[in-house]
């Protein structure tokens, strides 16, 4: 889908970008949107490229009367200002995008819907993240459900749509509530929306309690314990600002959290460093020894396989297993004096 936008005036069309990408979801393929600006009055033009005759056919038409939209404010007047849709009037917009595919039909239906999406979006504000975002998120969430509404089940789009909307909301709050993400699984994401209004009171939860929220949520009472924890606790940089006091470096995670006994890089390199010379003093006192000597000690303790034994060997070379012991023996006194 492109987007092309006639005049340098589209900063004052937010509602128009939503519009965007509501369409874009509808009709991912073989669309373009083309909105031109007079004063505050935009005239969306939605055209489809035909893949059979490669001919272009414009589809819609909608001229939306537009304040300057430099707030959310102003976003929430224009979107009141949108006419509702009776039930008739949605039943019919609805089976013509089903059956025919109307893209007039579906910018009717998200129109007339984006008031019920800002109502939503704004119970989520606690959370601290952007209202505005919220609301973008919600609309996707409605255009996503528009795609999919089903006029014949006899239940009106709002209804149909909340779910939808609020499930857009919730992954965009999870994502960008924390820097990291706090809520995975399904027993997390309940808990995360749901911990909170659950407490009766301020400070942790006691024991009694867990075992309330988690019967009523559905969950374990660790998941609860856990989730309480990771609400309680704020982001932390691992390594304080650089502006900071130096008094305060203790208070830094780095200053009292350690890496497993093997993770300082000298050490490391130093044991690196260490056990390539081994393997070399090895391989050259290996080079000292006559074949079959060389032979039995790398089949008794250089064998990936498994270890030979000497009665294995003693077979090999028709000998006693004594006596492969006496020069295996002899071969590991050689290797040492090499290496020493």
């Amino acid at each position: 889908m492109d987007i092309r936008w006639s005049t340098p005036e589209c900063y004052r069309a937010k509602l128009v970008t939503i519009l965007a990408l509501l369409f874009r979801e509808l009709y991912p393929k073989h669309c373009v949107l083309v909105v031109e600006f007079t004063g505050f009055n935009a005239i969306i033009g939605v055209i489809t490229y035909m893949e059979a005759t490669n001919m272009t056919t414009s589809v819609a038409n909608y001229n939306l009367a537009l304040a300057p939209i430099d707030n959310l404010s102003s976003y929430t007047q224009v979107v009141h200002n949108t006419p509702l849709l009776t039930a008739e009037e949605e039943y019919d917009l609805a089976t013509r995008l089903q059956q025919n595919g109307d893209v007039e039909a579906a910018q009717r239906l998200v129109l007339s819907h984006l008031r019920f999406v800002n109502r939503i979006a704004k119970g989520y504000s606690g959370y601290g993240l952007p209202v505005a975002d919220l609301v973008q998120e919600g609309n996707i969430g409605l255009m996503k459900a528009v795609k999919r509404f089903d006029p014949t089940k006899g239940v009106r789009l709002v209804s149909f749509a909340v779910h939808w909307i609020r499930a857009e909301i919730h992954e965009y709050v999870i994502r960008n509530w924390r820097i990291v993400k706090i809520a995975t699984t399904k027993a997390q994401r309940k808990l995360f929306f749901n911990l909170r209004s659950a407490k009766k009171r301020l400070g942790w939860l006691n024991q009694e309690e867990v075992e309330a929220v988690a019967e009523d949520l559905g969950v374990t009472p660790d998941n609860v314990m856990e989730m309480e924890r990771r609400l309680a606790s704020p982001d932390a940089s691992f390594d304080l600002p650089a502006d900071a006091d130096e008094e305060d470096n203790h208070f830094s995670p780095a200053a009292y959290l350690t890496g497993p006994e093997n993770s300082d890089p000298s050490l490391l390199l130093e044991q690196s460093d260490f056990s390539d010379n081994q393997q070399k003093k090895l391989v050259n006192a290996l080079a000292t020894l006559d074949d079959r000597s060389r032979d039995i000690v790398s089949q008794r303790w250089l064998n990936d396989e498994g270890k030979s034994t000497l009665h294995t060997l003693a077979d090999q070379y028709q000998v006693s297993a004594e006596r492969i012991r006496q020069i295996e023996n002899n071969a590991m006194k050689k290797l040492k004096s090499v290496m020493a």
